[in-house]
């Protein structure tokens, strides 16, 4: 079974965020606190058995249903990284996406030289 990164983390927890939200929504199971996420209900088994991390998006949604902060959902499901951080490849154009006349002046080089 795979575990993603943030899991290695000792206080990661996600079952303390989601048992909260079912608190704090007046929710019943997770069935419920699937359908007010709008994600389907095996996203929520897979955070509560550490197969899937709890993704932006995910976090996004509970910041908009709950009115909670970002930070404070977070922190309850354990995350205290203050950072983080990308690889120097992500936002980097790739090579094809660059523009064609980029593409154009080079070849013009090439043949010149």
């Amino acid at each position: 079974m795979a575990h993603h990164a943030l899991a290695s983390q000792e206080s990661y927890n996600p079952n303390h965020l989601l048992d909260i939200l079912l608190g704090k929504m007046q929710l019943k199971n997770d069935a419920a606190l699937s359908r007010l996420l709008e994600v389907a209900p095996p996203v929520i088994s897979k955070i509560r058995h550490h197969r899937l991390p709890v993704g932006a998006s995910l976090l996004i949604r509970m910041h908009e249903v709950t009115g909670m902060s970002i930070r404070d959902l977070r922190d309850l499901m354990g995350d205290r990284r203050t950072k983080y951080r990308l690889s120097d490849a992500q936002g980097r154009p790739k090579p094809e996406d660059r523009p064609a006349t980029d593409k154009k002046a080079e070849a013009g080089n090439a043949a010149h030289h």
